[in-house]
């Protein structure tokens, strides 16, 4: 019975041993993990990028001239001669409005002013005929010849052509103004090109009845370009006129442009800290159209 309890005992203690073992262990287990998870990593990753030299902003690419083209006349469109994207010369008609109303005016008015011209010129002659007979009475009457009657009726005669003569001028006068204005209106139902250009947008079609001042086209310039952008006030007095700046079409990036500075302006915007700058793009850039974003790239201050 003695022995049974021994046996009994010393198994327990055995046991025993056992479970602390197992603890230990669990817990050196558990504290290597948390050593392992609080143990600082070396960061391979960290920032390489290299610095830049240059300030980058963004502006809009313009041109010189740009406008919209007005109506000067009304009347219905009665041809077309350009769509959207037609490069064009100053000069070149774009449309034309129904002009045989004015044009039959015109005619009318030119026929008038052809008439009084003959007119005037019979009444110069005959003025030159009532001058050269007063000549030759007044000799006369010097002879006493004739009386004074007759020389005062061939002076009367010479003042009457004379007047008439000014009447005629006045009437040509008059209507060569009409003439003339009548031509202008003419004129005006032709819409034509202010400069040379692109067509950027029509907004009339054939058949239409417009009025005086309604649009009728878009016209850009396609050359010189320039990008206009702003810089930071700290660079007023750092930046000269024919620097380089470096353009890149915000769509295709990998394409550098030089622009050379133009246009500076003297003050600052109180409201933004900035001053506008305006750089002329060199040589034939086919990235870059009027209306386009661009970036920009001017070299850092020192």
């Amino acid at each position: 019975m003695r022995r049974i309890t021994t046996i009994l005992l010393f198994g327990l203690l055995a046991l025993l041993g056992c479970v602390m073992v197992t603890g230990c262990s669990k817990d050196n287990a558990t504290n290597g993990t948390a050593s392992a998870a609080t143990k600082p990593v070396r960061d391979n990753a960290a920032n390489t990028a290299p610095s830049v030299d240059y300030y980058e902003t963004s502006g809009p690419i313009v041109v010189e001239n740009q406008v919209e083209i007005l109506a000067q006349h009304d009347g219905v469109v009665a041809q077309i001669f350009v769509e959207t994207g037609k490069e064009v010369k100053k000069g070149d008609v774009l449309a034309q409005l129904d002009d045989r109303q004015v044009r039959s005016e015109r005619d009318v008015a030119q026929s008038k002013v052809k008439g009084l011209e003959a007119n005037m010129k019979a009444w110069e002659s005959e003025a030159k005929i009532y001058q050269s007979d007063y000549d030759r009475d007044q000799e006369m009457f010097k002879a006493n010849l004739i009386t004074a009657k007759q020389l005062e009726h061939s002076k009367f005669k010479v003042n009457s052509s004379t007047y008439e003569l000014e009447r005629e001028k006045q009437n040509l006068a008059v209507a060569t103004g009409e003439l003339q204005t009548l031509d202008l209106r003419l004129e005006k139902t032709k819409i034509m090109a202010p400069f040379a250009g692109v067509v950027a947008r029509r907004y009339i079609n054939q058949g239409q009845k417009i009025s005086t001042n309604d649009k009728t086209f878009w016209i850009t310039e396609t050359s010189p370009l320039y990008v206009q952008f702003t810089l930071p006030e700290s660079y007023l007095g750092h930046v000269n006129k024919g620097q380089d700046v470096t353009v890149l079409s915000s769509s295709r990036q990998d394409e550098k442009h030089t622009a050379k500075i133009r246009i500076i302006s003297p003050v600052a915007d109180a409201s933004s800290g900035t001053i506008e700058i305006r750089a002329e793009l060199e040589g034939a850039v086919r990235s870059l159209m009027p209306g386009a974003n661009a970036i920009v790239r001017v070299a850092k201050l020192k």
